[in-house]
């Protein structure tokens, strides 16, 4: 059972660092869209993608902590 329950943590692990990626991108590249019909606001664009963009990374560093604590805990 231990093996199967590393498996799982590390799809889960990996399915949460792909999807952050993924969202990181879109968001870089919308950001990079709007600067470069509107690069008069760029401070103001940046500066109201830099809360999305930590938020996002923080989930994604969660669910790595909490794919492994359930595959540590379970070992328990």
């Amino acid at each position: 059972m231990g093996i199967v329950t590393f498996a799982g943590a590390a799809i889960g692990i990996g399915l949460a660092v792909v999807g952050a990626g993924i969202g990181i991108g879109r968001l870089a590249a919308g950001t990079a869209e709007a600067i470069g019909r509107q690069p008069s606001a760029a401070a103001q664009i940046t500066a109201a993608t830099n809360l999305p963009l930590f938020l996002l990374e923080g989930v994604a560093i969660l669910a790595e902590i909490f794919c492994l604590l359930i595959a540590l805990l379970k070992q328990a």
